[in-house]
């Protein structure tokens, strides 16, 4: 009984670290939300990602369902290696903004997602 209880524990122990991938747990402008012009758009996972690997890009739609990559966002990670920080030179637009996200951490499997929001 007590072997069986030591290899369940072994198991689970082993196999906790190597299922964990980043996860996006915030995002500024929030997901869904209106907000007047913001300066920069930030994504925060819940571990270190790799900034070589882990990026974004942001479009802004129109009425139609067409839309256009936002240019001149630059990129930059913070300290704690857990935000991306997309700043802009100038305030974005009104208009519908999408954000398809990627990111890579240390277990190396990508994940990905997105996110809309609207500026007013």
């Amino acid at each position: 009984m007590m072997k069986s209880a030591f290899f369940v524990l072994a198991a689970t122990l082993i196999v906790a670290p190597a299922s964990a991938h980043p996860r996006l747990i915030g995002t500024n402008p929030a997901a869904n939300a209106t907000v007047g012009p913001p300066a920069a758009i930030a994504l925060s996972f819940n571990e270190r990602v790799v900034p070589r690997f882990t990026g974004a890009t942001v479009t802004m739609t129109t009425g139609s369902g067409a839309g256009h990559a936002v240019t001149g966002l630059t990129p930059a990670f913070g300290a704690d290696g857990k935000t991306l920080k997309l700043a802009s030179a100038h305030p974005l637009t009104r208009g519908s903004y999408n954000v398809a996200w990627h990111a890579v951490a240390s277990d190396t499997h990508r994940v990905a997602g997105r996110f809309s929001f609207r500026v007013r």
